[in-house]
């Protein structure tokens, strides 16, 4: 019977903890794709001569974060 009650709170306490580290990984994946990857795939897109899809996606991340911020 401990046992069982072990295993039942040994579970929660750990799906509590995957349940936050998943969290603080969709935050962290967040932060590192809006000031990483996002600007150095739109430079290198200029670079490389591909500025009218560049710029188009520019200016639709740029709206969608000025709305973000309204919000």
């Amino acid at each position: 019977m401990l046992t069982l009650l072990f295993i039942v709170c040994m579970f929660t306490v750990f799906g509590k903890v995957i349940s936050l580290a998943l969290r603080g990984a969709w935050g962290l994946t967040k932060i590192v794709f809006s000031l990483v990857l996002l600007p150095i795939t739109l430079i290198g897109m200029a670079f490389g001569g591909l500025i009218t899809i560049a710029l188009p996606a520019l200016i639709i991340f740029g709206v969608l974060a000025l709305l973000a911020e309204a919000y």
